[in-house]
């Protein structure tokens, strides 16, 4: 894996200090860099690019969500990690729309973390299956929407699935389908909703109705 380098933006700097140290014994991290506000990360991002940014939603100065936004503009190409309490629920949905593409919580595994730091970095998606659990509620009868194709009941249901975290694999042997099947399903999910990636899609099942927070 070639090395890639780091931010770490998060006013608690006993939090920020051990996870440095453990990613430090990575041997494809190069770069660790800290913020202790959303501010001070900006600034600094200026000055240093890193591929990748973990980001605590709730900090002073500058939230995670503005943080967020002006980093996309700066660096375009960064890849943002939210770090969340399970009390941020209600700024997840801001922060996929910022340009989040991973959140975890920040009582995760180290385990959990590198997992999601691989999955950004190769331009997919990581949601922490504790983190949907907590802000994916109940179905809702989806709102209409003329400019999205309607979906059909298989890829309701498949959508779901997706949004509580299952793999392809995984809803495949639920649903009792092949996993080429279910592959097919998430494509046509992506063009359906016009969604980029599987953090697009659970905004989507938010906004449409399919899910609640």
């Amino acid at each position: 894996m070639k090395k890639i380098s780091v931010y770490l933006v998060d006013d608690h700097s006993l939090f920020r200090e051990g996870l440095k140290m453990l990613l430090s014994n990575l041997d494809y991290i190069d770069k660790i860099y800290e913020a202790e506000n959303g501010r001070q990360f900006i600034d600094g991002l200026r000055k240093n690019y890193v591929d990748i940014a973990l980001i605590d939603i709730e900090m002073p100065l500058m939230n995670g969500i503005q943080a967020a936004q002006q980093a996309k503009i700066i660096v375009p190409g960064i890849k943002l990690i939210a770090l969340s309490l399970y009390s941020d629920e209600n700024y997840y949905l801001s922060m996929i729309e910022a340009g989040a593409c991973g959140f975890l919580l920040k009582n995760s595994n180290f385990h959990e973390v590198e997992k999601a730091i691989k999955d950004v970095y190769e331009d997919k998606s990581y949601i922490s299956i504790e983190i949907l659990n907590n802000i994916l509620k109940h179905p809702q009868k989806p709102v209409s929407n003329s400019n999205i194709e309607e979906l059909t009941e298989r890829e309701i249901e498949i959508l779901l699935l997706i949004c509580k975290g299952l793999t392809n694999n995984e809803i495949a042997d639920r649903l009792i389908l092949s996993k080429r099947t279910v592959d097919k399903h998430r494509e046509n999910l992506l063009l359906k909703t016009q969604s980029k990636n599987t953090a697009n899609l659970v905004v989507y099942a938010i906004k449409s109705g399919y899910l609640q927070i």
